[in-house]
């Protein structure tokens, strides 16, 4: 069908194709840009990588215990508690999810913490968790924060729809302690601050010691990694034989090629001038660049001809979301039927040729997200193991490694692409329940540290 397509028309998609496509040069380039800010962040200096020290290595899996978690990272809570049986064995022996109110969500912090505080306490009632010992709890905060210790950090800024005041550069491990003291619960420790990435690669490694990075790749997108602490030069008292996980926080990475579409994202998005790798990579924004390449094609007659000003949903931001490019990617019916049937449902007639140049699109937009995500997942692959010597399990969790057609199995050949022919070094695997099992994971190895001073960052 791509043959068919008009001059100008086609014209268009191989000019879209050169701007999204990603050559071997581009990947080495990009890898390389990626380095230099992997250095730059671990030295503490100015870099688009945070590198942020998360104060905990990944577990021996012989860990065992109950352990609770915590985990805060959306518009509902959960509150689990979790066995560890050793021999990379754990399991959820009680869960209660809570919804928080936008009312919550957008007040006071100390409102927010509250009704955490509340939601802890009614778990601790429900699932009749032993109020006369100290229980360890580990609070997985799937916010930016800038982690001081294995247990605090502080709230750089709030996303995902949360605008409680009162919170950002504070503690909110503090904030938390203060909530469980106004409710008089005294039988929790907070042994660990934690995000759903060090939670996902916490998660895979209790049971296979091969796993040594976590990326997140769903709404945003995130990536860890095990450095060896002398490599942490922003930390104090670095030991030489001794590991910790990095939070790289590589959404903010600024060095890959942009376009006009990524640019027009960026200045309409909440955060313009911020999180450039995340605005091309991640589930929250395909959608967003898929639209306005629509509209462009639109604008120059190309698509949509029954619509000169194109159709009015199409100009609502996030009127498209990448749930929906992947159905229309995944439709082989001679007709792209299901693609219709989508537009249809939201008022927009189209023709068969409409319907192909969308899917096409999607294509392109999906590609390149899975281009970049392998790019960066080999730098930081071959930043731990330039040789590639040793076996890396990197363990994924998010919808759009989940769920998007054909993501995890176009990104796993995208990275052994760029393996040398030693693809069978590297193996993704998908991590489930990082934010509740990985979590309780990481109050376990918090809770086995020895009391010695930790490190601490350089002022």
């Amino acid at each position: 069908m791509t043959r068919s397509f008009p001059p100008a028309c086609q014209a268009f998609l191989s000019d879209l194709n050169r701007s999204l496509s990603l050559s071997p040069d581009h990947i080495q380039h990009m890898i390389r840009d990626f380095h230099l800010d992997m250095e730059k962040g671990l030295r503490g200096r100015d870099s688009s990588l945070n590198m942020l020290p998360s104060f905990v290595d990944r577990p021996e899996g012989d860990e065992r215990g109950r352990f609770l978690a915590l985990d805060l990272g959306g518009s509902h809570l959960r509150v689990l508690e979790v066995a560890l049986h050793g021999k990379g064995k754990a399991e959820a022996l009680a869960l209660k999810t809570f919804v928080i109110p936008k009312r919550e969500m957008q007040e006071t912090g100390a409102r927010l913490f509250d009704f955490i505080a509340a939601c802890i306490d009614r778990f601790l009632s429900d699932c009749l968790i032993d109020r006369g010992k100290i229980h360890d709890l580990a609070f997985a905060f799937s916010f930016p924060f800038h982690q001081t210790g294995i247990a605090s950090g502080k709230l750089l800024g709030w996303t995902k729809g949360f605008t409680a005041t009162g919170v950002e550069g504070r503690d909110v491990v503090f904030l938390l302690n203060e909530a469980l003291r106004r409710k008089q619960i005294s039988c929790l420790r907070v042994a660990a601050l934690t995000n759903d990435t060090v939670g996902a690669l916490m998660a895979a490694s209790y049971s296979d010691s091969t796993c040594d990075m976590g990326v997140i790749l769903g709404t945003g997108t995130n990536a860890c990694y095990r450095e060896k602490q002398i490599n942490i030069y922003k930390l104090k008292g670095r030991r030489p034989k001794e590991h910790m996980i990095v939070n790289m926080e590589w959404g903010g990475f600024d060095k890959a090629r942009r376009t006009s579409y990524d640019m027009r994202v960026d200045e309409l998005s909440v955060n313009p001038g911020a999180m450039y790798f995340e605005k091309m990579v991640s589930g929250m924004y395909l959608g967003e660049i898929t639209r306005l390449i629509l509209l462009d094609a639109i604008r120059r007659g190309l698509v949509f001809q029954d619509y000169p000003n194109g159709p009015d949903r199409l100009h609502e931001k996030h009127a498209l979301k990448a749930e929906d490019m992947s159905l229309i990617e995944q439709d082989e019916t001679a007709g792209l039927d299901k693609a219709g049937a989508f537009l249809n449902h939201r008022g927009i007639c189209s023709t068969l040729f409409d319907r192909f140049f969308l899917r096409r699109v999607c294509q392109l937009v999906s590609e390149r997200s899975i281009r970049l995500s392998a790019g960066a997942i080999s730098a930081v692959i071959s930043w731990m193991d330039p040789d590639l010597a040793h076996m890396h399990t990197v363990a994924v969790n998010g919808g759009l490694f989940e769920k998007y057609a054909g993501y995890e199995m176009r990104l796993t050949k995208a990275v052994s692409e760029h393996c040398c022919g030693q693809a069978d070094r590297i193996r993704l695997v998908y991590s489930r329940d990082g934010s509740g099992i990985g979590a309780a994971i990481t109050a376990a190895v918090a809770a086995s540290i020895n009391t010695a001073e930790p490190p601490s960052f350089s002022p």
